[in-house]
């Protein structure tokens, strides 16, 4: 390239252009002159290199002429101000021409402009690049939900997102501040002060900058600024570093409905949702509790059992009986001891764990407990008498898990309802020994092998008026293996509680209407009556089971009679009087057994489709009420009702002849009992009928049986 030529001029070259030239020839950075008309006059090589074009082709020529897409840019007006204010000045501007940003300083001296420039595109670029990636950074911050904020590597905060400054001032925790402050210096003071989870923050920082561990979390609870009593806002802090110079990030996020949401569902596991009250995990854990710390059999378990309670809802719905438990659940509450948890199994069984307490204080906090029923429960406008039936279990060595007191207090329940309502029994080893063997027996009765080991044993009805012996009961008997002969009072009601009298009462059926076809192949014309149980009522399939019997045996419908207890009937009469009117239009006879000491009242008797009543034995060989004119007064008024009710009146239980003739004499048209005949098997009634044929020429007892 050609060396600098500047324009020929009359003048005499100044001394500063001489000096200027030769000092700006050599440099790197691009320069040129500007005379007044703003025409190059001098430029250096830096400058050629850049326009990419020579002194020769440049100097003397306008700048504006060559480069007219600067005419009017920014870096004209550069020039003017330059000129007018004689001040230097600055400008970057981009070049279309070249591609590239630019940046000039001009110098205003004497009639000349100085100009200096040079190519800054990449430092441009560059610039360009690290403001979008930080606009970028700090909308991504700003996005996030997450107080976030980056710390140096000293603790100091050196920028924050828009979720931190928005809580900087009104956060109680030292987990904010603004940029410059020291966020490590601030969990310091904090944990100082005894903030246990700043202290946590503050070790589990200094872990992340040191490199001892790659990241760190932290839940903990804000409590709000001002002493407001709302709940407290839950947070997870985490830290982890970012780049070599140990820099680190550090959010915290708001967990606060999620640690909500655990904390309810915690709740619900183990609390009733109807009372509030702890449930059946909850007290298993109060009971484990109190048997771990409170050694020495000191831990008493109370299980209570709303004696009725099926009748409330039966008879005032659901709703009410959800409305008794919650009220029942308030009332328990209150009475329990501050040491003591009352809690809801279900239903209406509620539980109290009592530490710290023997059998006799158990017995004392039943009877507490038994007082909370003293005042009547309002439902519906009425008030409501109830009672308890409550089982008491004292820890002790047989009690190593909750389920073990909570089985025994159980058990004592079940054992106090039997008694009656309103009663209350501590658990003893007797009981459990009791228990046990209801479980062999129900075992025993599960087992397919027992039908094989019933028999029937068979008592029969004697007709008052002409002494004929027209009918038997059928009672059932279980030659036990090892127990030898087993009364049903023994075994039935077991069979009820664990749903076997069912089958079994099936058996029964087919057995006995099996018999008696067979007596009336010898002649033997009488009349079977078969016990049957509420259970079997309640299953909806009674009707069934024994029109599908008869149907088998060909025996007429008319030689059957199902007895049912007057408490069974009691329970669910309407359930009663439908299967019953069912039966006996299908031509069976029906029995209300133990009469007189259920709970059924007269027009509930009236109202069944009911052929015989069985006068119960306590009214045969009882003690009769001072108030009875005469010894049959109370024989007399319930034939009298019978025969107003078109019922036959059949007394059972006659012991002595004095009986007999009372219940005679009353006028009851049936009777039965040991002064008759005790229960016998088949054959040996077989051979009693016999003889008192073979006596008498008529289908009787011996005549020793009779009255002289």
């Amino acid at each position: 390239m050609s060396q600098p030529q500047e324009r020929p001029s009359a003048a005499a070259p100044r001394p500063w252009r001489v000096q200027a030239t030769e000092v700006l020839s050599s440099i790197s950075e691009a320069v040129y002159f500007l005379d007044v008309d703003d025409r190059f006059t001098w430029m250096n090589a830096a400058a050629e290199r850049l326009l990419k074009r020579s002194a020769d082709e440049l100097v003397g020529r306008l700048i504006w002429a060559e480069y007219p897409d600067l005419a009017g840019s920014p870096l004209q007006e550069t020039y003017r101000t330059a000129r007018e204010t004689k001040e230097p000045q600055h400008v970057e501007f981009f070049y279309g021409p070249l591609d590239r940003w630019l940046e000039v300083r001009a110098y205003a001296n004497l009639a000349d402009l100085v100009v200096f420039f040079r190519d800054v595109h990449e430092r441009r670029s560059l610039d360009e690049e690290r403001a979008a990636e930080s606009s970028l950074i700090r909308a991504v911050l700003n996005a996030l939900p997450a107080r976030t904020a980056i710390l140096d590597a000293d603790g100091t905060i050196l920028t924050t997102n828009a979720a931190w400054a928005a809580a900087t001032a009104s956060s109680g925790r030292p987990f904010a501040g603004r940029g410059g402050a020291n966020y490590l210096q601030a969990c310091r003071a904090a944990a100082a002060a005894g903030d246990r989870d700043a202290r946590t923050a503050a070790d589990g920082l200094e872990a992340v900058f040191a490199g001892r561990v790659g990241s760190f979390s932290l839940d903990y609870a804000s409590s709000p600024s001002g002493g407001r009593s709302r709940d407290p806002s839950w947070w997870h802090m985490q830290a982890f570093p970012v780049d070599e110079r140990r820099r680190v990030v550090v959010t915290h996020t708001d967990i606060t409905d999620r640690v909500t949401a655990e904390q309810r569902s915690a709740w619900q596991a183990r609390h009733d949702h109807l009372t509030a009250l702890p449930n059946r995990a909850a007290l298993h854990e109060a009971i484990a509790d109190a048997l771990t710390e409170d050694v020495g059999g000191r831990v008493t378990v109370l299980y209570m059992d709303v004696d009725g309670f099926k009748q409330v809802n039966d008879s005032l719905g659901h709703s009410a009986g959800d409305l008794l438990l919650r009220e029942l659940a308030s009332r328990l509450a209150h009475r329990t001891r501050p040491t003591d948890v009352v809690g809801r199994l279900g239903g209406d069984e509620f539980v109290v764990v009592a530490r710290d307490c023997d059998a006799s204080g158990g017995e004392a906090l039943a009877q507490r407990f038994r007082s909370v029923f003293d005042e009547p429960f309002e439902l519906a406008g009425t008030l409501l008498p109830l009672t308890v039936s409550i089982g008491i279990a004292a820890s002790g060595p047989a009690h190593a898990l909750p389920e073990d007191l909570l089985r025994d207090a159980d058990a004592a329940m079940y054992a106090a309802k039997a008694s009656g309502p309103n009663h209350q029994l501590l658990f003893t080893p007797a009981l459990r020994t009791a228990l046990e063997d209801r479980w062999q027996i129900a075992s025993r009765l599960r087992d397919a092998a027992a039908l094989g080991q019933f028999a029937v044993h068979w008592q029969p009805v004697v007709h008052l008026p002409s002494w004929e012996v027209t009918g038997c009961e059928a009672l059932l008997r279980w030659n036990h293996p090892q127990r030898g002969l087993v009364p049903p009072a023994d075994f039935i009601p077991i069979a009820e509680e664990n749903g076997l009298i069912v089958p079994i009462t099936r058996w029964l059926l087919q057995t006995t209407l099996a018999q008696a076809v067979d007596w009336a192949s010898e002649g033997l014309e009488l009349a079977i009556a078969v016990n049957v149980s509420a259970v079997h009522l309640s299953s909806g399939t009674l009707v069934d089971d024994v029109l599908r019997a008869v149907d088998h045996s060909g025996l007429p419908a008319t030689r059957l009679m199902l007895e049912l207890t007057e408490t069974a009937l009691a329970r669910n009469p309407d359930q009663a009087t439908e299967q019953f009117t069912t039966l006996r239009e299908q031509g069976v006879r029906i029995a209300i057994d133990d009469f007189g000491t259920g709970y059924s009242s007269l027009s509930a008797v009236a109202s069944l489709p009911t052929d015989v009543l069985k006068v119960d034995r306590a009214l045969v060989s009882g003690p009769l009420p001072a108030c009875a004119a005469t010894p049959g007064a109370i024989l007399g008024a319930v034939a009298a009702l019978g025969s107003a009710l078109d019922m036959q009146v059949l007394a059972e239980g006659v012991e002595t002849p004095e009986q007999l003739e009372l219940v005679r004499t009353a006028g009851c048209t049936y009777a039965q009992g040991h002064h008759l005949s005790p229960p016998v098997p088949a054959e040996q009634l077989s051979a009693l009928l016999a003889e008192g044929r073979r006596r008498t020429g008529e289908q009787r007892l011996p005549p020793r049986s009779a009255p002289s």
